[in-house]
Order: structure tokens, then sequence, then C-alpha cells
């Protein structure tokens, strides 16, 4: 593949893209040039050709070591549609029934009147378990396992299967352990074995020391309006919040990230990674592989990912549709905006814009600061979006809208 060169403002951007999608690239570029960007990829598959493949930027603000064409980074809550789709690798094997009780598989999790929540209510966000009541330990951080037990022993906040509330981390630990005790492996090693060592895709939960040494670092970006899942959010006054006042949702949303007590904390802040040097950057996050949000990747390996999801090459079409099909949709009982899940995926939504064209068809994840990845079986699409520079709201900004939004402008 050629490389081209193109250079907005002061910074240099690089790869391929298709002349059909040359407007992906003025906003890929605009970016860098109004001072959005640090460093950034972007990555389009369209009917499994690859269409677009750009970088640029700085991939470490401190060394201003550039950012290349195969930087990967921490790509947060993207990684949990990777872990919903591990979940359904293990259905479509028999291996796992979503509808069951989670206590067939997990007998311990049975307690505190847990007996009847099913692997589909952890998959929709449904489980009433979005935060852990204790405090974590740094020493536990990699022990997946002793943390799905303390989730085990609490009671729900709400019944489970009444409401949904995004499980930002908890998510990670209740599948992880569903996956562990059915097939004896980490969400990560069945990923390393059938999807991206396979298929590959640079893309690991759990990131070898090679690869966490080379990941862009992470930097903040605007004063956040809400919590990040590695600090929670500085206070700001209650007068600058967005939203028309008490009980719109944006103004509910902005409000809670200032309560450091809020659900939305204690969802995006527990296991508390602000006490580790560095934040997300430690390598024990990196290593730890989290399956809600340990993907460490490159744009170009999470488009892949899309690309060989809606082609069939990961799941059965039919099994991939069942799994995409909204089960959820509405107010958030964490973020309060609206969301909308299937099993895992997130669906258009508030908390997962999209262009109006796959308003029926995507499928995805966004992920804390910015990032992206979506598929559309529809369009043909596999298309991802990762960065350095964290924006400040929750659901991120609205960079990777503007590439996605371009790219389905320039389609036929």
């Amino acid at each position: 593949m050629a490389e081209e060169g193109g250079t907005r403002g002061r910074v240099d951007t690089y790869g391929h893209c298709d002349p059909r999608f040359s407007r992906v690239r003025e906003v890929f570029d605009a970016h860098f040039a109004g001072g959005e960007e640090l460093g950034a990829s972007f990555a389009v598959f369209l009917d499994g050709e690859p269409v677009v493949d750009l970088w640029g930027g700085v991939a470490d603000r401190r060394s201003g070591r550039a950012w290349e064409r195969d930087t990967p980074v921490l790509a947060y809550s993207c990684t949990k549609a990777v872990t919903a789709t591990v979940a359904q690798l293990l259905a479509e094997r028999g291996l796992l029934d979503v509808t069951a009780p989670v206590a067939d598989v997990w007998p311990e999790f049975a307690r505190r009147g847990k007996d009847r929540v099913t692997v589909e209510h952890l998959l929709t966000h449904q489980a009433g378990l979005p935060a852990i009541e204790e405090p974590v330990p740094v020493e536990e951080f990699e022990d997946q396992a002793a943390i799905a037990d303390r989730l085990a022993g609490q009671e729900p906040i709400w019944e489970p299967g009444t409401a949904h509330g995004y499980h930002a981390l908890t998510y990670g630990f209740l599948v992880g352990e569903v996956v562990r005790r059915v097939s004896g492996k980490s969400v990560g090693e069945i990923v390393a074995a059938e999807i991206s060592g396979p298929l590959g895709l640079e893309l690991w939960i759990g990131a070898p020391d090679d690869v966490a040494a080379r990941a862009a670092r992470l930097s903040a970006g605007e004063r956040p309006t809400a919590p990040t899942e590695t600090a929670p959010a500085e206070p700001a006054p209650v007068a600058e919040l967005p939203g028309q006042g008490p009980g719109d949702p944006v103004y509910e949303m902005a409000r809670a990230s200032l309560d450091r007590d809020s659900l939305m904390n204690r969802a995006l802040g527990n296991p508390p990674i602000h006490r580790l040097r560095g934040g997300a950057n430690h390598p024990v996050v990196l290593r730890a592989g989290w399956p809600a949000m340990g993907a460490v990747t490159t744009a170009r390996a999470l488009a892949g990912f899309y690309r060989d999801l809606v082609s069939g090459r990961i799941l059965r079409p039919e099994t991939l549709a069942g799994a995409t099909r909204r089960r959820v949709s509405g107010p958030d009982r964490v973020l309060f905006v609206d969301s909308s899940f299937g099993l895992g995926y997130m669906r258009p939504s508030m908390t997962f814009l999209t262009p109006a064209r796959g308003a029926e068809s995507a499928f995805g994840h966004t992920g804390m600061g910015g990032s992206l990845g979506l598929g559309d079986a529809e369009h043909g699409l596999g298309l991802a979006y990762t960065m350095n520079r964290m924006a400040g709201a929750a659901a991120g900004n609205l960079r990777a809208y503007r590439l996605a939004e371009a790219v389905y402008e320039s389609l036929p």
C-alpha cells in the first residue's frame, strides 16, 4: 500500500485514502489543524477492502515520539464489543446459553438475590451491578477472578432486568468470569488464539510488554465535564454545566460528574486506576487485560476486526444479527442520557452517535476519550478511530462522529 503524506497546519499526516473518501482525509487533517488532536489514526474497510488508513501526530507528548503506522493505543471501552464477540463464539459452540442464569456456570454469583440474573443481563447492562462497592487494591488489578468475586458478593442496586445502566468497568469482570468458567481461558487468551492471531490483527486484551512499550501515551484534553475511567472529574461551577437545567439528561449527567459519590463516578472510578503513576498508561493496566476497557490496538486492527465480523469470518451472520438486535434502549441509570445495547454491542443512541445512513444498521462501541469501533453489515463497513488526546465528556467528543459522517457521506 502506498503511503501518501499531507500537511495541515504544522502537523504531518500519513497513509492511504481512496479518492472516493477524500472528504475523510480533509476531516482527519482538519482535526490536527484545529488543535483537537495530539496523535491519532483512522481506518476504514469497505466490502473487505482497505479504503482509508490514516495516522499522524505524536504518540508521546513528553518525548515527541511520532505516531507511526503500527502505533497501538489503549482503546478503553471499544474493548466491550470484542468481549461480547468472545461470548457469542462460546454461545455458537453450545458452551454458553446467554438466556440462562449466570449461577449455572458461576454458582457463587447467586449470592445476595442474584440467582435469576442471566448472562443476557450482564451483556445488556441490566444486572444492577455497575459499580464495585469496596475500593479494589492495586495489588488485585491483575487478578480478575478476585475482582469478580467481589461483585458476586454484592446485592444489585436495582432489580436485574428492570432497567439498564452502563457497567463501565464491571461489565468486563462479570462477562470475563463467565467466559473463564465455561472455557477455562480469559477473554484475552481467546482473542489472541481465535481472533487476532488467526486474522493477523494487532489487537490485544492484555498487551505483551513489547507492545505496551510502544503504545501511544494517553494525554488529557480539555477540562472534563464528566469523569474518565482513570480518575474522577475535576469540580466545575454548577452554573457552567451543559444542558437545560434540572431534569435534562445532559445536565444531570454533568451534575453527577461533580459528585464523587455518584453512581456514575463509582462506576467509572473503581478499580481506581488514578492511583497508578501515569494512570491508564501504567504497564499494569496495559497488561491486565480487563475485558471492559483493556484492548490495546491500532485503528487498522480494530477496523479489521469489524471487517471480519460483518463478513462472517468470526461469527455466523445469523449469530451477529441476533447479538446486535436492540435489547434495551432509553434513559441509562448511570449515564442519564439515552443508551441502547444489543448483547454487548452499542446501537445508535446518544452514547453511540451514528450518521443517519447507519441509524438502523450500525453497531459497535465507543471508548472513553473519543475512540470508536463500528461495523455495518448493510453497508459493508468496518471502521475505527483511535487517539491519545482524551476528550473530557463521558461520551467522548465529536471527532469520531465527524470521521464516520464523512465515511457515510462518501458511500455510493
